[in-house]
């Protein structure tokens, strides 16, 4: 994998992609058994070409959990920092997001796919702590 063509292509199709613009993959990733449950949880992630430089390509994964104003960002960063392996915290535009960035260049297929599932799934666990629901 070393393009973002490449990337794009194999993302088209293994996940469930719900927008596509030239540059960002928004795909919606889902927690448990569909059938066993009613109401399973799900999670919107980003998954963006970054140019670094002008010539070094870079693939952001990112995941909002809820509105920055409506959350105790301090209590959020501790438990970030207590249970967090695989990405970092930021605000971008008026959300909280997890995100994480990887090279494209010599980029291994599971270099990807079990980044992207752990910061899912702590984005999930996240949202519901932090803000209660289901939102994204």
């Amino acid at each position: 994998m070393a393009t973002w063509g490449h990337l794009a292509e194999y993302v088209r199709q293994s996940y469930e992609v719900i927008s596509e613009e030239p540059d960002e993959i928004r795909i919606l990733v889902g927690f448990g058994d569909v059938e066993e449950d009613d109401d399973p949880r799900t999670q919107v992630v980003l998954i963006c070409r970054e140019v670094l430089d002008k010539q070094h390509e870079w693939v952001q994964i990112a995941s909002p959990c809820g509105l920055a104003s409506t959350v105790n960002l301090h209590a959020l960063l501790e438990e970030v920092g207590k249970s967090t392996v695989a990405a970092g915290v930021a605000i971008m535009g008026d959300h909280v997001v997890l995100r994480h960035s990887l090279p494209l260049a010599n980029l291994d297929i599971e270099e990807f796919t079990e980044p992207l599932a752990l910061l899912a799934g702590t984005a999930d666990t996240l949202e519901e702590q932090f803000w209660g629901g289901d939102g994204y």
